[in-house]
Parts: C-alpha cells; sequence; structure tokens
C-alpha cells in the first residue's frame, strides 16, 4: 500500500501540476499576450474562459477513459491520461502568441487546453480507483487519500517555479519566455510519472469482476443518473472554492489591489501546504466517523465563510488574506479528504471507474468553470469589498450541502459489492 499510494499521489501532482500551472498564467499573463486586441479585463476574462475549457473537457475525458477503466483496467488509464495531459502542456509552452500568428494562437491555446482536461478527466478516476481498490476497507479513507494530496504537491510545484520566475526575472523577461517554463518542465515530471506508474499492479477489485460492462456509460445514465447528479452538485463547492482562492483571487489580488504577484502567489501557497498536509487527517476522521457527516460540516463552513474570506482578501495585506484563504481551504479539505474513498463506495465495480469520475469532474464543470469567470465579473461591479463573491460562493455552499445530505453514508462498504448503494 505505501508504494501503490506514492506512485499514485505522484502521478497525480503531476497531472494536476499541467492543470493548475494553466491556471496560474491564465490569472497573470496569457491575456495580453493571446488577447492583446482586448481590455485588460476583457482578456483576463478571455483567458479565464479558456481556462474554464479545460472543466469542460473534464467529464468527457472521464467518459473516455473511464470506458478504458472499467473494461480494460484501472492501470492503463493512468499511463494514457498522464502522457496526453503532460504532452499538451508542454505544447502550450511552445505556441507562438498573437502577436506571431494571430488569431490562430487562441484558438490553438483552446485546443490544447480541451486535451488537457480530457487527460485529467481519465487521470482521477484511475488513480483514486487503484488505490481504493487495494486498501483494506477500515483504512480505505487514509489511503484513498494520498492521490487527493497530489492536486496540493501539484499547485505548490507549478505556482513554486511561477514565484522563483517573478522573482528572478524582469516583467519583460518573464513575458517574453519565462513563462513558458513551467510549461516545458511538465515534460520532464511526465516522463518521472510513467516510470514510476510502470510496475502498479492491476486492481484486485476489476480482476474479480466477471461480467464488464459493455457500455459503462449508458448503465451509469440508466441506474445512477441520480447519484451522478448529487455527487457532481456536492462536490460543486470544493471546486468553486479551490479556483476562487488558488486563480480568481490571483487576478483579482494583483489587477485590482495592486498586490504583488509573489505576495499573492506566498499567501495562496501557504494555505494551499496546509491544506494538502491535512488531506490524510480529514481522512482518518472519514475512517472513524463516516464520509458524509464530513462533507456536510465542510459544506456548512464554507457557508459561513466565503463573505469573512472575501472581506479580508481585500484588505490587500499578506496576514489577512493568507487567513481568509486558509479559513476556506480547511472547508475544502473537509470535503474533499474524504471523497477519494466516498465516491468509488457509492458505485457498483463493474461501473465505478465511469461513474465516480463522472460525478467528480461534472463538480468541476459546476463549481470550477465558471467562478474566475463569474467572480471576475461579479467584483468589477463591487466596491472595495467583493460582497457579491462572498454571496456567490455562499450560495454554492447551501446547494452542495442539500446535495451531500441527500446522499448515504457508506463507511464500512465492501468495494466487492454488486449491488449499487443507490437504486
Amino acid at each position: 500500500m505505501p508504494r501503490l499510494a506514492t506512485a499514485s499521489l505522484a502521478g497525480t501532482a503531476i497531472e494536476f501540476y499541467d492543470f493548475f500551472v494553466y491556471g496560474t498564467a491564465a490569472a497573470l499573463i496569457l491575456g495580453p499576450l493571446f488577447f492583446p486586441t482586448f481590455s485588460p479585463l476583457a482578456g483576463t476574462l478571455a483567458a479565464f474562459a479558456t481556462f474554464g475549457v479545460g472543466f469542460v473537457a473534464r467529464p468527457l475525458g472521464s467518459v473516455l477513459f473511464g470506458h478504458v477503466g472499467d473494461r480494460r483496467g484501472r492501470r492503463p488509464v493512468l499511463v494514457a491520461s498522464l502522457l496526453l495531459t503532460g504532452a499538451s502542456t508542454v505544447a502550450v509552452g511552445c505556441l507562438p502568441t498573437y502577436g506571431s500568428i494571430g488569431v490562430a494562437a487562441p484558438l490553438l491555446l483552446l485546443v490544447l487546453r480541451f486535451l488537457q482536461g480530457l487527460g485529467l478527466g481519465g487521470e482521477w478516476g484511475g488513480a483514486v480507483l487503484l488505490t481504493a481498490e487495494h486498501a483494506p476497507a477500515e483504512r480505505r479513507g487514509l489511503w484513498s487519500s494520498f492521490p487527493q494530496v497530489g492536486p496540493a504537491v501539484g499547485f505548490v510545484l507549478a505556482n513554486g517555479v511561477v514565484l522563483v520566475l517573478s522573482a528572478t526575472l524582469t516583467e519583460a523577461q518573464f513575458a517574453a519566455w519565462g513563462w513558458r517554463v513551467p510549461f516545458w518542465a511538465a515534460g520532464v515530471l511526465a516522463v518521472l510519472g510513467l516510470w514510476l506508474r510502470s510496475s502498479l499492479p492491476e486492481s484486485p477489485r476489476f480482476l474479480e469482476i466477471g461480467d464488464h460492462a459493455r457500455v459503462p456509460l449508458a448503465e451509469v445514465v440508466r441506474d445512477h443518473w441520480r447519484l451522478v447528479l448529487l455527487t457532481a452538485g456536492g462536490l460543486a463547492v470544493g471546486y468553486a472554492i479551490f479556483y476562487a482562492v488558488t486563480t480568481w483571487s490571483l487576478a483579482y489580488g494583483t489587477e485590482r489591489l495592486g498586490v504583488s504577484r509573489t505576495v499573492m502567489l506566498s499567501c495562496i501557497m501557504g494555505a494551499v501546504v496546509v491544506k494538502g498536509a491535512l488531506t490524510p487527517v480529514t481522512a482518518m476522521l472519514g475512517d472513524r466517523f463516516g464520509r458524509r457527516p464530513l462533507c456536510l460540516a465542510g459544506c456548512a463552513a464554507a457557508a459561513l465563510w466565503m463573505l469573512p474570506m472575501v472581506a479580508l482578501l481585500s484588505t490587500g495585506a499578506p496576514l489577512p488574506m493568507f487567513l481568509g484563504f486558509l479559513g476556506a481551504l480547511l472547508a475544502f479539505v473537509t470535503m474533499f479528504g474524504v471523497i477519494a474513498a466516498y465516491l468509488p463506495e457509492l458505485y457498483e465495480p463493474r461501473v465505478r471507474c465511469t461513474g465516480a469520475a463522472v460525478g467528480y469532474n461534472l463538480g468541476g464543470v459546476l463549481g470550477g468553470a465558471l467562478t474566475p469567470i463569474v467572480a471576475t465579473a461579479l467584483a468589477e461591479h463591487s466596491g472595495r469589498v467583493p460582497w457579491g463573491v462572498g454571496l456567490y460562493l455562499t450560495g454554492i455552499a447551501v446547494v452542495s450541502l442539500g446535495c451531500f445530505a441527500l446522499l448515504p453514508e457508506t463507511r464500512p462498504v465492501r468495494l466487492t459489492a454488486v449491488r449499487p448503494v443507490m437504486e
């Protein structure tokens, strides 16, 4: 289990590095480079729109790679998704800007972001299921949480590289070529990830399935549509919180508040590090007290904290901003620390890779794709404190709370069950 969990963590860290480095670049530099004819606000919105395309692609990746995972095994998904995400990320770093090839530049950027999201949509299901289906039932939450630490590691890596470049390069150097370096680094990380995953064993639960689903998506839509919608709605607030903190607030702080890029990245990274460190802790609480109670507690905490968070952000001072981000991500990790065990336990084995991944990534469309765009538009019409953004996030938290309230508890459930938890 330690070797398997470590390999899963490393793989998700690498793939989320690819995904997050784009979000950071969208907040800081992609608007002027690929949409120079737009106003600063419109350029940022356009860059966030291409950012959102990655989320739209993720459920499609879940369907594509979920079909492979339910028909051929979890292990092939890990290799194929890593190759696709890594290659498309490196290609972004090699892409000519609008000044070189005109309108073809943003169009190619859109295509590459779509491919990036497609690969990430398959990654989560394969990595989480391979770990969860190997883990003993009484510690499934703990071992399954290791892939969930990967996004925090990937975010710190992505933003750490950007932070170093920001501190060592001039604005002109960063705009000319420095922004490309984090994308090129994805190639090295992809090779490392493939090496780590080359010797992983196939899931024993998958090998036990005698009758594989012929068309997993059709079974999910027919038998589990309500479950998919409820899990997507429940997870929406987690995505909204994370990308409000890591993407929208970065653009808002640097453009509207005049806070330096280095200070904003440092505050956000500090909160993400704490979030990553606490992920296994919340997972162990899920093993002890159940998955659903922690999801409900996280949603409730988010609903109460969103208005204080935007008030603390509006100060532009490092410590209050850090505390605002930290409170939001603590609410986030209370939910997402147990999700890697919770979602697989809700679906029967023959469609688990498709069902769990589609529900997880559809939540990203609802909460992650729109949040930077909506928050940017709301903040533009707000005063010093963007209360509209806080109310928007609070509303999502209330909806997610209702969705989790309608889901059942699953702890402890054997992953060899042949019937879905919810009919």
